[in-house]
């Protein structure tokens, strides 16, 4: 995403709507995600890259699609509440200098949130379903964003965090987990209710997207911009084409 350009510039991957490449990184290595069902992904196969190491994915993704932003979801910490896998993200910061990293490592007490950013590696991505109440995200506020979890029809995390949006920073993530990798499309009735709630945020579509028009519909209805992944590695969105959508 190029920063330089003028903030009226509207085309998708531009200032005005945000195209963010995902790396799930389970035992140190990038994985292909699907429906949520973390316990069996498996390394990832793709033509972006040789191999699965998360400084080759992550530099395929962006010669991909010209992203301004990679979003990170170390699994291992999700799930295990392991430590943020800090070898990997410096790996993925070294390959891809100039690019922010947004970091979802399962992160619910103020001291690991505090040691991340220590790091410098990026902006940690507070998961709802890693909350046991909405006191981090209140104390961090424009310093991580939110990321609000579902599963189905199940809100993961606490009720507060979806049910208060004075909660929220100004940027927050619509996690739909069952539909990632799942080429069923964003959930866009949902997601529109989401915005109408929330105009004065920046709110993110994750999961879902299958390609350009799937963009173009997420955009038309005020999203702010989409976490991808699949789309990417399938070749259904590409730099190819990202200049030419309007």
């Amino acid at each position: 995403m190029t920063a330089t350009r003028a903030s009226t510039d509207h085309r998708i991957g531009r200032p005005g709507f945000a195209v963010i490449p995902v790396l799930d990184l389970r035992g140190g290595r990038v994985v292909r995600a699907r429906r949520g069902e973390r316990s069996s992904y498996a390394p990832i196969e793709t033509p972006l890259a040789k191999g699965s190491a998360p400084d080759a994915v992550a530099r395929g993704l962006l010669g991909a699609w010209p992203a301004g932003i990679l979003y990170v979801a170390d699994l291992d910490a999700i799930i295990d509440g392991t430590p943020p896998d800090l070898h990997a993200l410096e790996a993925v910061a070294t390959a891809c200098p100039g690019i922010a990293l947004w970091v979802d490592a399962g992160f619910a007490e103020a001291a690991s949130v505090d040691a991340f950013l220590a790091s410098g590696l990026g902006r940690p991505v507070i998961g709802s379903e890693s909350q046991a109440d909405a006191d981090l995200v209140t104390s961090l506020g424009d310093r991580a964003v939110l990321s609000l979890d579902t599963s189905g029809a199940e809100r993961l995390g606490p009720a507060s965090l979806h049910d208060d949006p004075s909660l929220w920073p100004p940027e927050v993530i619509a996690m739909t987990l069952a539909q990632v990798g799942a080429g069923a499309g964003p959930a866009l009735d949902a997601l529109a209710a989401l915005r109408a709630r929330v105009p004065d945020r920046r709110l993110y579509a994750a999961g879902g997207v299958r390609g350009p028009e799937d963009l173009r519909s997420l955009r038309a209805a005020g999203i702010a911009g989409a976490l991808v992944a699949s789309a990417l590695h399938d070749g259904n969105l590409s730099q190819a084409i990202a200049p030419d959508l309007a």
